[in-house]
């Protein structure tokens, strides 16, 4: 794909063009510079014209964040009812349309990069390694990209540079770009406190495991066999790096798989996407379950997948409850449905900042949530 503009001696002019998240390549391009206004740049990308940046590196960083302060100062105004005026359920698709469209007008602010991930631009920093690790090898050719998506990029570079301290494990988890970061550890905590069934576990599935970060605890609590699976190439990658890290991958095989491999286990774990609905990106995908497909296909296919005697462990918040996305009378009938019986259930409150956000447009549902663990057995 590439993207076309005329420049200012009316030549045509090209660029190939580079996405992570493979968003289309924009159709209207505008070349502009550090002569361009936050309010000449916000008319032109809400008319749907895409801006190609060749001015000064941190002033397309400032140009990004002015637009933002006006997309939300336009959201404001043309609310026709306030957030508070609204039900849970309303309130929560408002949002995400906001966000939708705040990322799909951030995200034509773009770039000029020269091969070797080069920001053919003044000021502009060394991104090589960063985006080496996101997109891969650079392409051979001149190329453009999202400001926006690059940001994200380096964030996620430092993100996995750093490391996420996880206290269940005494240890870091290290989210290679497009894989969630287990930033919230209570559902971890609930998973190290929880009495591992009678025997002892000798084999354990973790189904979806993104980072590698609950094969990794199993593997800590002592269980020998473990096959963690997952569908995105990403994960995969993410998950092995993370368990040879952590000096745990003899005991861990990583499969890719739509979520069961083949066999039984004494102990299946999943942490499915919370929330039903459309996952937009890669990193949406670990928030959004569509139809509830994951979740649903869990319950159905654990008994057959359970060795005689053994325990299906679901790691699930009841935000989706509070928004109005699924009554907890449809998870039981799923749970009933699918053949299984709840063994016990143990819950814990959230421990991230938006939970107790006052000015959180869902903070009412944010406060009352609960991420639960749910034992489930063949009935």
């Amino acid at each position: 794909m590439t993207i076309s503009w005329t420049d200012e001696q009316g030549h045509s002019r090209q660029l190939a063009w580079l996405s992570a998240a493979q968003q289309a390549a924009p159709q209207r391009v505008l070349a502009v510079d550090d002569r361009c206004t936050a309010d000449a740049a916000y008319r032109e990308l809400s008319q749907g014209t895409a801006l190609l940046w060749q001015g000064d590196y941190h002033n397309a960083r400032q140009l990004l964040q002015a637009i933002t302060r006006r997309i939300a100062r336009s959201a404001a105004k043309g609310a026709r009812k306030p957030a508070a005026a609204l039900a849970p359920t309303e309130r929560f698709h408002r949002e995400r349309l906001a966000r939708a469209q705040r990322a799909r007008l951030l995200g034509q602010l773009l770039l000029p990069c020269e091969p070797g991930y080069h920001i053919a631009l003044r000021r502009a920093p060394d991104v090589q390694a960063a985006c080496e690790a996101a997109y891969g090898p650079s392409p051979a050719v001149p190329f453009a990209l999202s400001l926006r998506e690059l940001l994200g990029v380096l964030g996620a570079w430092q993100w996995f540079l750093r490391g996420v301290e996880v206290p269940a494990l005494g240890a870091r988890i290290h989210p290679h770009y497009g894989v969630f970061a287990p930033v919230r550890s209570e559902y971890l905590d609930l998973l190290a406190a929880a009495a591992l069934p009678a025997p002892p576990p000798q084999s354990a599935f973790d189904i979806g495991t993104g980072s590698g970060v609950i094969a990794a605890l199993l593997a800590r609590r002592g269980i020998p066999r473990i096959v963690a699976t997952d569908l995105s190439p990403a994960a995969l990658a993410c998950a092995r790096d993370n368990l040879t890290r952590l000096g745990v991958s003899a005991g861990v095989s990583v499969e890719e798989a739509d979520l069961y491999p083949e066999g039984r286990a004494d102990l299946v774990v999943c942490n499915p996407p919370w929330l039903p609905g459309r996952a937009a990106s890669a990193l949406d995908a670990a928030v959004y379950d569509p139809d509830s497909r994951m979740l649903r296909g869990f319950l159905d296919g654990l008994r057959a997948h359970l060795n005689p005697g053994g325990e299906g462990w679901l790691i699930l918040s009841d935000l989706a409850e509070h928004l109005g996305l699924r009554s907890r009378e449809e998870l039981l009938g799923w749970i009933s449905k699918a053949g299984l019986r709840v063994l016990g259930r143990s819950e814990i409150a959230p421990r991230h900042p938006r939970a107790s956000a006052v000015d959180d447009p869902l903070h009412e549902a944010r406060a009352a949530e609960r991420t639960a663990l749910w034992r489930l057995a063949a009935a």
